[in-house]
């Protein structure tokens, strides 16, 4: 397949924050056992394969592994500086340490918010972050808007945090933080991907007017994009039939224009202008290595065609 220049390493502005950013970001979520069987040093190999490929963001959460995707994170980045990688985490789902050992909960509070903050600084080994995402606060809304959001303003004020951000898989919620915070920065998950467009209908279009960028995530739609076989999962629960078959149209689609489908999806966010980057998980070097490979695909408009027509 035909290769153009290298869109990995595109440098793109992040709408008015002064950060720039590639077409493709690193999701950390793979980093820890707890999503995957990866080891230490399989996942430092694989941050360290998106620094060589180009790659500028990493996209990490306290979340992922009670600290464990961040402290790895931490020791790939140990050498390189935030002139070569930024980073981004998320709060709100904050690590309780108990008798019984690490446990997750949401907290959303001011309070809160600062100690998360510093606790995800001391794994990451930097002294700040690039972005700080409002994970998932759907149960939690008005608190998150009215303690979360002020309190990372004031740490993006002290230069601790560059960019605020909420990061959530509910159009709903990506459009009242528009509508209501004071954001520089919106992360979308799996709902623009080429089997769940809803945030065209109004999260893309109130980007672009607000002039907001967006980070499209998830868009294997948890890997049946990339894999239709049955037992894959789709949004965090295994596909259903109706959704294993939409996904194998899409691959054949794909094959018969000469793509991947794993290209395709990658590249299907990044048509619309509001969009900055593509966030994707990988959990080694090798998947970076492909999933960069399949990136640079060249994707001709014929593809877009037969799969809407398809849709």
């Amino acid at each position: 397949m035909e290769r153009g220049p290298s869109r990995a390493m595109e440098s793109r502005p992040l709408g008015d924050t002064g950060l720039v950013v590639g077409a493709l970001t690193f999701g950390s979520a793979p980093l820890a056992t707890i999503f995957w069987e990866n080891d230490e040093a399989t996942a430092v190999g694989a941050v360290r394969a998106a620094h060589r490929a180009g790659i500028r963001l990493v996209d990490t959460a306290p979340f992922y592994g009670l600290g464990e995707a961040e402290s790895r994170g931490g020791v790939a980045l140990t050498d390189v500086s935030a002139d070569e990688v930024i980073v981004a985490t998320k709060v709100g789902r904050a690590i309780v340490d108990g008798s019984d050992g690490r446990s997750g909960e949401f907290d959303f509070s001011a309070d809160a918010v600062r100690t998360q903050i510093e606790s995800s600084l001391e794994r990451l080994g930097r002294d700040r972050v690039a972005i700080a995402h409002v994970h998932d606060p759907e149960d939690h809304l008005e608190r998150a808007l009215h303690e979360c959001v002020p309190a990372l303003a004031t740490l993006r004020a002290e230069g601790t945090v560059q960019a605020v951000s909420v990061g959530t898989n509910v159009c709903d919620t990506a459009l009242r933080f528009l509508r209501e915070a004071d954001l520089d920065v919106i992360m979308l998950a799996g709902r623009l991907t080429l089997l769940d467009r809803s945030a065209l209908d109004d999260v893309v279009p109130q980007c672009e007017a607000r002039g907001v960028p967006l980070l499209a995530a998830a868009v294997f739609n948890s890997g049946v994009l990339a894999d239709p076989e049955p037992g894959r999962w789709y949004d965090y629960s295994p596909a259903d039939p109706t959704i294993l078959e939409r996904a194998r149209v899409v691959h054949c689609v794909c094959a018969d224009v000469g793509v991947s489908a794993r290209a395709a999806a990658m590249a299907f966010p990044l048509r619309f202008p509001a969009v900055a980057s593509v966030v994707v998980g990988m959990a080694s070097a090798a998947e970076v290595e492909d999933n960069v490979a399949a990136f640079e695909t060249t994707i001709p408009d014929e593809l877009w065609e037969r799969l809407e027509e398809a849709s």
